[in-house]
């Protein structure tokens, strides 16, 4: 229930809804919505950690987790795009992270159950790259389910959703719809 609990706190926290910083009030309207997922994730992830980025995209989410985990941790980056896991190459040409090609409804293939202190997903399409090309609702609901059983007790994970094009829309329906189901 706790895993369920994180989820949920970090989409709240994306709506504005809460302030998401023990130190301090933070307002929706200061931050862009990554931004914010940053500032919460930082709290949570420390170094040593293994942390997945199920949407390795252009990498920023990656190294993040990278710069977070330091050279005790682990990060894992998923992508489907060739392009996006070269890009993702580039930007981390310096640091000791993974990435796969392939869906982030496979990541319970490469972890362990209980062992990721953090899952971040950022859904959508590939910035700069073909917007026809996009996470669906299917796979994601797949990969957050397995999500849930590779956290570790008190881990986080957080759903950066978006609802630009009609199936992004649909797939954030989905998404909620699902976590409202959870138990």
């Amino acid at each position: 229930m706790k895993k369920i609990i994180s989820v949920l706190l970090i989409i709240i926290a994306a709506l504005g809804l809460i302030s998401c910083s023990k130190n301090k009030e933070l307002k929706k309207e200061d931050l862009q919505i990554t931004e914010l997922i940053h500032h919460f994730v930082r709290e949570h992830v420390e170094a040593g950690d293994i942390c997945i980025d199920a949407t390795a995209g252009c990498g920023n989410d990656t190294l993040f987790l990278c710069e977070l985990t330091g050279a005790r941790g682990e990060v894992m980056a998923f992508d489907i795009q060739p392009q996006a896991l070269e890009k993702t190459a580039t930007l981390l040409a310096e640091h000791e992270c993974m990435a796969e090609l392939d869906s982030h409804s496979n990541m319970a293939d490469y972890m362990s159950e209980g062992s990721a202190a953090c899952i971040m997903f950022n859904f959508g399409y590939l910035p700069g790259a073909d917007h026809k090309i996009e996470t669906k609702a299917q796979t994601s609901i797949a990969a957050i389910k397995a999500g849930l059983s590779i956290l570790r007790k008190g881990g986080i994970m957080t759903l950066c959703l978006y609802d630009g094009s009609d199936v992004q829309r649909e797939e954030k329906k989905a998404i909620l719809k699902m976590l409202k189901e959870l138990d």
